[in-house]
């Protein structure tokens, strides 16, 4: 019973931990060259690093945002992978 709680408790920390990664990318951040892989595939100009991120490798920067299961925005457009670039 014992390990029973620990593995919720554990559940549940691993869970907010993975909210705070993605509200740090959301709407009005700065150009990010890595983010969090929030789909099966990386977004548009992004490489799958394999460590549950995704990076341009350091050729550009895009201001991305999660689409969060909704539209873009107006002014910025769907780049797949669960995010929205900046136009």
């Amino acid at each position: 019973m014992e390990r029973r709680a620990c593995r919720h408790w554990f559940s549940i920390l691993i869970s907010l931990l993975g909210s705070g990664a993605i509200l740090a990318t959301g709407p009005g951040a700065q150009a990010q060259e890595v983010i969090p892989k929030l789909q099966a595939l990386c977004p548009l100009g992004y490489v799958d690093t394999f460590n549950g991120k995704c990076s341009t490798l350091g050729v550009v920067s895009y201001t991305v945002a999660p689409t969060n299961g909704e539209a873009c925005q107006s002014g910025w457009m769907n780049i797949g992978g669960g995010y929205c670039r900046r136009k």
